[in-house]
């Protein structure tokens, strides 16, 4: 079947590389199971070409952008993983404080993708944290095969703790006004639903085609929810309807975006599997959320 988005795809090669950057396949694997759709003037050379990362050619705001300023940080993480580096962003020509946003990355580290996104944050009006929780390894390591290799080597409750850690430095930073969401992508959106679970204090969570919470958990969610998910993504998109009943049934406030024909990671602008005209509409709708619950 060809990809809604990609007809000149199959909607079978963006299942592998699913498969494959969520460590259900080794890269011997995928490689081989591609070759299956390397048909006409498709090679697997192009294939994989088109949905590997390209971060050279992606970037939207750079790190040295004038309208920002943006530093690497270091912050304490006492129950997760000792000190952690972040990038922290913010407008060059903010003199008040502002709200804050926690970016998540994926299950890869902190890669230019997600630097990035921290900026288009900063660019928005808000302060930004970006943690890199491979930080007690040696950070992100200019790849992502050994970034998910690396991250899969810590335990995720722990990067949970550098992220609600994040959120803490934040709330206590001078810049910030102490109103501050959470948006993640992938292991992100998970992290983003938890930090919804265990903190109490944050305004908005905004988790993108993430892992749900327990249905026992959702009774502790206090931030209101803006969800997202891409039509096509079977594997995350299971857990959603049983995860919605127990919000209704505790009353949460939430509102969720399916955007059909879109693949997990459609936002992720350095693949193959992203979607410009779902991507848009949904950091659109992310940053009036933001704008909303942390005024």
């Amino acid at each position: 079947m060809a990809s809604p988005k990609n007809p000149e795809i199959n909607q079978e090669v963006f299942k592998l590389y699913d498969a494959y950057a969520h460590n259900k396949m080794s890269k011997r694997e995928f490689i081989k199971k591609l070759s299956v759709y390397a048909v006409g003037g498709l090679t697997v050379s192009s294939l994989m070409s088109f949905v590997m990362p390209n971060y050279k050619d992606t970037i939207q705001i750079q790190e040295d952008d004038p309208k920002l300023k943006t530093e690497f940080i270091n912050y304490d993480s006492p129950k997760g993983g000792g000190s952690i580096k972040a990038q922290l962003s913010r407008p060059s020509d903010s003199s008040g404080k502002l709200p804050g946003i926690v970016v998540v990355h994926e299950n890869r580290g902190l890669n230019p993708y997600i630097a990035d996104v921290g900026r288009r944050a900063a660019v928005a009006g808000f302060i930004s944290i970006a943690p890199d929780a491979l930080t007690p390894l040696g950070g992100y390591p200019g790849n992502d095969d050994d970034g998910r290799e690396m991250q899969r080597k810590r335990d995720r409750d722990e990067m949970l703790e550098d992220f609600i850690a994040a959120f803490d430095y934040l709330k206590n930073h001078p810049a910030c006004t102490g109103n501050i969401g959470v948006v993640g992508f992938c292991f992100g959106g998970w992290i983003s639903n938890m930090m919804a679970v265990k903190v109490p204090d944050l305004k908005a969570a905004v988790p993108f085609y993430g892992g749900q919470p327990s249905v026992e958990e959702v009774p502790n969610i206090n931030a209101p929810l803006q969800l997202h998910f891409g039509g096509l993504d079977e594997r995350v998109n299971a857990g959603w309807p049983a995860y919605e009943e127990a919000l209704k049934a505790n009353n949460k406030e939430y509102e969720a975006y399916i955007y059909e024909g879109a693949n997990h990671g459609f936002h992720n602008d350095s693949t193959g599997r992203y979607d410009p005209e779902d991507a848009k509409l949904a950091w659109s709708r992310t940053i009036e959320f933001f704008k909303k619950n942390l005024s």
